[in-house]
């Protein structure tokens, strides 16, 4: 789509003259010969930039520019002033009211097609910034409800479910305690169900666990990563060395719970993938940035198998970690094992509490 192009002049031979300067430009131009019409086509148009003359009857230039600006709707629209007004007070006017560039006349052709195409790059860049921004923020806030969702999931599975398979199991202990003596079979069945039960049990905490950390909310996250790195250990026989800066400062929740998926991840792609027999996991600061490593001494892929490793959870990762203004680097090679870090800026006003 052409960029759009707005001209408020009131000279008859401002058509003319501005077709002719922008041709071959590809850019679809626009034109108003007074202050009103300008704000009403623009209004109406959005356009991608104004040029303005200052000099009108009725209402000037520098009025326009104001008028523009008090618009919520055009208020970034760039303006370039168009006129043959060239003292300091005219421009500082102009600036005043709220113009991007100032350009005298008679216009150098070429200076005002290079001025434009200048002004709208920077207005394209600025415009996918506050887009990537919009869409960083939009995701942040579906994270953090995701969290919450889960947060409350664990909950109930704790209290509720969990709660009531205890009572459950322990009428199945005094039943089982009351019949014992009567009929050692059915103490065996009863066994049996006790045994499910806490199997059951088990299974809920460590789902309640996985979904939202309580460890997280109450301790913070270096006891939360400590606590599932020990577990991840009992459960897998792998042997995992720990090392946390001791003066590691606390995160928003965001950039929490951000890392704390991030070693999930990283640690289930070990067992998976690596057949490692040693993992290290390191959190520590460095410069601006919050930083926790995984490192495994397992089998390592070549730059080459990188696409194939993206299939294995690192594009989730990555995925997260850009929601949370991060970055995931990854060093590693065949049969020297993997080493995976995860970056987060540790100020982000977007990810404050």
């Amino acid at each position: 789509m052409p960029s759009k192009l707005l001209i408020v002049d009131d000279e008859p031979s401002a058509p003319a003259t501005m077709e002719a300067a922008f041709a071959g430009e590809g850019y679809d131009l626009d034109f108003a010969d007074g202050g009103a019409l300008a704000i009403k086509k623009a209004d109406a148009s959005l356009p991608d930039i104004i040029l303005l003359d200052v000099m009108m009857p009725g209402m000037d230039g520098f009025e326009v520019c104001r008028r523009l600006r008090s618009n919520p709707k055009l208020a970034e629209v760039p303006i370039i002033i168009l006129t043959a007004l060239d003292d300091r007070a005219s421009r500082l006017a102009g600036i005043e009211a709220g113009a991007d560039d100032f350009l005298a006349k008679p216009v150098d052709v070429q200076e005002l097609r290079l001025r434009v195409r200048t002004i709208l790059k920077l207005n394209r860049y600025r415009t996918l910034v506050t887009q990537r921004e919009s869409l960083q923020e939009m995701a942040s806030r579906v994270i953090t409800a995701q969290e919450e969702e889960r947060k409350h999931i664990s909950r109930e599975l704790h209290d509720d479910f969990g709660q009531a398979l205890i009572a459950h199991m322990l009428n199945l202990r005094n039943l089982q305690i009351d019949l014992s003596k009567k009929n050692n079979e059915f103490s065996q069945t009863l066994e049996t169900l006790i045994a499910d039960t806490n199997k059951t049990l088990e299974k809920i905490r460590l789902l309640a666990q996985d979904l939202r950390p309580t460890l997280l909310d109450t301790l913070g996250l270096k006891k939360a990563l400590e606590t599932y790195c020990n577990e991840f250990r009992a459960r897998s026989g792998t042997s995992i060395s720990i090392d946390f800066d001791m003066d590691f400062p606390e995160l928003p929740d965001m950039h929490s719970i951000t890392l704390y998926r991030f070693l999930q991840e990283a640690l289930t792609n070990v067992i998976k993938h690596a057949k490692a027999e040693q993992i290290w996991v390191e959190l520590y600061t460095e410069g601006n940035n919050a930083i926790l490593t995984v490192q495994d001494n397992g089998l390592g892929f070549s730059d080459s198998d990188m696409e194939q490793v993206k299939g294995i959870g690192i594009t989730g990762m990555r995925e997260r970690m850009l929601i949370a203004g991060g970055e995931i680097r990854i060093n590693s090679s065949p049969s020297k094992g993997t080493i995976i870090s995860a970056y987060l800026p540790l100020e982000n006003k977007s990810l404050e509490n």
